[in-house]
């Protein structure tokens, strides 16, 4: 029934095609997983992801919260996270790694909770990209202090 309904506004078949797995819809679908990895995929964490794409891609509210839908159906097809994390890795430059590890921390304290399953994920992430411990636990801090997640 609901199918039918949604017809009503879009007819024609609905897009099911996967995004490109390129660094952008990489990026996109690590963010959705670090945001599901506690099997709680909540609006505050929606809403950072649909933040951060319009920071990092100068996208208007629509345009992000469309590429955020594309991103996770990527998500949900990938289902290996080091395969995500080496698209990222091999098509972006390393002066925006520590960006990339800023914006997956942001959507880890969106939600004012930092989980277990998160911070490996994070770390698996974060070793991945290369980028060294040290320098990922400072990432880590300040990003938890500008959420003021205690």
């Amino acid at each position: 029934m609901l199918d039918r309904l949604l017809s009503l506004f879009h007819p024609g078949k609905p897009d099911t095609t996967l995004p490109e797995a390129d660094a952008r819809h990489a990026l996109g679908a690590l963010l959705v997983r670090a945001a599901k990895i506690d099997r709680a995929y909540l609006f505050e964490e929606v809403e950072e992801i649909d933040h951060v794409l319009r920071d990092l891609y100068g996208l208007n509210a629509v345009e992000a919260a469309k590429m955020r839908a594309r991103c996770e159906k990527l998500e949900a097809a990938m289902p290996d996270t080091a395969e995500l994390a080496e698209v990222l890795h091999r098509h972006i430059p390393d002066d925006q790694l520590e960006g990339a590890v800023r914006a997956l921390w942001a959507v880890v304290f969106s939600d004012g909770v930092e989980g277990e399953a998160q911070d490996d994920l994070l770390h698996q992430i974060e070793a991945i990209l290369g980028v060294p411990p040290d320098r990922a636990r400072a990432l880590h801090d300040e990003e938890m202090a500008r959420a003021r997640i205690t």
